[in-house]
């Protein structure tokens, strides 16, 4: 560590002691004061001055920039350690500068007077001014890690009472949306491996009975076989076209973008098996990147309340206030539900990457509730 910055920790530190000192008989008038009702305004005007200016003092000295506001436990912690750590600095510059003016002192005076010094085992003989020297040097090493160390406590106590600093934020930030990055990559691969599967399972099946089935009457010789054959080529074709519609809409519904999350959420509530029951609270249609993602969240929630709780009811509650937007979807079926299951990560994911919140409460035995909260402005890029 560089010494400008142990000076400055020493610098804060010793301003600490001062406002420890403040500090200390405030709360020592606080305490009385807060039993009279006229007083207790005063004194939690003077409370904020005081975290205010301890503020400063942890950005300016200590490298703790921090916005939030502390209370009284926050003053009182740093009245104790400011009071405390202040006086141990105070008391060991003091005692070293002694033991270093004596050494120097006895040094250019030309005194040389012997001090025997006996351990266990060894004797040694020393002159009054090297003791002194030594023993002053190490002390202010002392004191300087004693500083270090009321440095250290003073940032974590801060840490504790006003929260991380604005490079701690930061830093968190920039691991959040890396890992949110990573989410969203994986959530892409899963989502592209569904809708593979779905064309190869569903779409790709029916192709090839209709191309069989034409290939069939293209050779029969018997013609009443053939019109039966188109005719069950033709059945099929249009199952064809309804499982691309299927699979079109469980990639992307277009009602979404042309009608609004209401219409794409009644969508999936008509062609759900179970009863669905839609409370629509938002007064306006959320930004594109949160609307989409409350349209899946509900969406995946219904096919997993009907496909693997055996829900009978399932009901979908969208709220809003002034800052988010949530949707709610409750079901009646078994529970059990995994958070860490392949649907429900991929949406915690999606949630997630737009700084919002997916939490799943499932007990065996059920019910299920799936909640996403997200933000109406979705996060800058």
């Amino acid at each position: 560590m560089s010494s400008n910055r142990t000076v400055r920790m020493l610098v804060g530190v010793f301003a600490g002691m001062a406002l420890g000192l403040v500090e200390l008989a405030f709360l020592c008038l606080a305490w009385p004061a807060s039993v009279i009702p006229v007083a207790r305004p005063a004194a939690d005007r003077i409370a904020v001055r005081l975290v205010a200016m301890e503020r400063v003092r942890l950005a300016a000295w200590l490298g703790h920039d921090t916005a939030q506001a502390g209370g009284y436990g926050f003053l009182a912690a740093r009245a104790a350690l400011g009071v405390f750590g202040g006086y141990v600095c105070v008391a060991g510059l003091f005692v070293s500068g002694l033991f270093l003016f004596g050494g120097l002192w006895d040094l250019m005076a030309g005194k040389y007077d012997p001090v025997p010094l006996e351990f266990p085992g060894v004797k040694l003989t020393t002159s009054g001014w090297a003791l002194g020297l030594t023993v002053g040097v190490f002390l202010l090493a002392l004191v300087a890690l004693w500083i270090l160390a009321v440095g250290a406590v003073e940032r974590r106590l801060a840490a504790h009472f006003l929260g991380p600093d604005r490079q701690e934020l930061m830093s968190r930030r920039i691991t959040e949306l890396t890992a949110s990055r990573s989410g969203i990559v994986r959530a892409v691969d899963d989502e592209r491996r569904r809708i593979e599967r779905d064309l190869h399972d569903g779409v790709q099946q029916r192709g090839v009975a209709l191309a069989m089935l034409l290939g069939r009457a293209r050779h029969s010789p018997d013609q009443d076989k053939t019109a039966a054959l188109v005719d069950q080529a033709y059945t099929e074709s249009r199952q064809l076209l309804d499982e691309l519609r299927s699979v079109a809409w469980r990639i992307y519904p277009t009602a979404l973008d042309e009608l609004g999350l209401r219409a794409a959420l009644a969508g999936v509530a008509e062609r759900s098996s179970v009863p669905v029951t839609v409370h629509y609270g938002l007064a306006g249609r959320p930004v594109s990147e949160v609307e989409t993602a409350l349209y899946f969240v509900a969406r995946e929630a219904i096919t997993n309340a009907v496909k693997h709780a055996g829900a009978h009811d399932i009901l979908v509650v969208l709220a809003e206030d002034e800052r988010m937007v949530s949707v709610a979807i409750s079901d009646d079926g078994g529970g059990g539900a995994d958070l860490s299951g392949g649907g429900l990560s991929g949406l915690a994911r999606r949630v997630l990457a737009l700084d919002g919140g997916f939490t799943v409460d499932s007990p065996v035995g059920g019910p299920t509730k799936v909640t996403a909260t997200l933000p109406k402005a979705a996060p800058c890029d």
